[in-house]
């Protein structure tokens, strides 16, 4: 291919096939990913014809945006490939993972922008007076957002001791994971979780609920994994617009709360349990705003196990009092009335 008497060519020829500058051979030979054949008596590289190949294969994965030492990884996987090695080595496989990693990358920051956009027309879309404040609830949370805040928050508010595997469990259904592509709506919702999440009064220790007295850091993990059971019940009712009623969520609801308790599910106790939760600390703002996060404006109220809590409080309260009312709410001290967005 070269035209030389000796099937090398120069750095300047090498450029011009390839269809890039001097400076980029040069710069790719000095960092080791462009071995040159030798070098002339005035000193100049000379490249192998088999350098070209390389030096495209070298762009096409610099196009893609791979760092300089995953393309060297490549390279040195691939020329091992060609020794026969790569039955050992899993020819390929550095090229895969590198390509994975920066996909996962480039979704992170297509996320971040996403969510950037959003909080932009967030701004752009309030009235002038609330401008400020939105600012401030917004700036106050990365793009993308962690969860962080929100796990730290439910941590304050379990058991002590509570076993990490009961605890992990009980996260993953409380914190709600922020949408790749969010409405501002959705923005919104995010930034006053967080700020509620972080405020000094929820950040004190926080009332905890009877049951967890009652049941201790043991018996909370076998109480959130029966009520966890509950609430998925109650969802699929919620789903469909039905009204608190008794049936087998409610059962399950009562009984997680029989066996925390050392009791049985009889009328006494299920009388006892309705004032019980009525009087317990409750967190409707958290809930309400945890919805939003995971909703898209107009659509149905996702149920939140907040939601289904109160769904089945009211159908124990119905039940158990004859009334049909749902119990009373005491909130946690410096959790702010709700508030239409």
């Amino acid at each position: 291919m070269f035209s030389s008497y000796d099937g090398l060519c120069s750095i300047g020829e090498l450029a011009e096939h390839a269809g890039v500058t001097v400076k980029t051979v040069r710069f790719y030979s000095e960092r080791g990913l462009l071995p040159e054949a030798s070098r002339s008596s005035g000193g100049h590289r000379r490249y192998a014809p088999d350098a070209l190949d390389r030096l495209r294969l070298i762009r096409s994965l610099r196009t893609l945006d791979l760092p300089v030492r995953e393309v060297h990884r490549i390279l040195d996987e691939d020329e091992a490939g060609e020794d026969g090695a790569d039955a050992a080595s899993g020819a390929g496989s550095v090229l895969e993972d590198a390509v994975a990693g920066q996909l996962r990358e480039l979704g992170s920051q297509l996320k971040a922008l996403r969510w950037r956009e959003a909080g932009l027309r967030l701004v752009q879309e309030c009235p002038p007076g609330e401008r400020a404040d939105r600012l401030r609830l917004v700036g106050a949370v990365t793009a993308p957002p962690t969860t962080d805040s929100l796990a730290r928050f439910w941590r304050g508010w379990l058991p002590a001791r509570m076993p990490a595997g009961a605890a992990s469990a009980f996260l993953e259904v409380a914190v709600p994971q922020p949408p790749d592509d969010p409405q501002p709506a959705q923005v919104l919702a995010f930034a006053r979780l967080h700020a509620f999440a972080t405020s000094p009064c929820t950040g004190a220790e926080q009332p905890q609920p009877a049951a967890h007295r009652a049941a201790g850091a043991g018996g909370a993990a076998v109480l959130y994994a029966a009520l966890a059971e509950a609430y998925e019940l109650a969802g699929a009712h919620m789903r469909r617009g039905r009204e608190p009623s008794g049936g087998e969520a409610l059962d399950s609801f009562v009984d997680a709360y029989a066996r925390a308790y050392g009791s049985r599910d009889t009328p006494e106790f299920r009388r006892m349990l309705a004032g019980q939760l009525a009087a317990d600390p409750r967190i409707d703002w958290y809930w309400e705003l945890a919805s939003q996060v995971v909703t898209p404006p107009g659509d149905r109220p996702a149920p939140t196990p907040g939601s289904a809590h109160d769904w089945l409080c009211a159908a124990l309260d119905g039940l158990a009092t004859g009334n049909g009312g749902a119990p009373g709410v005491n909130r946690i001290p410096g959790a702010p009335p709700d508030a239409p967005d």
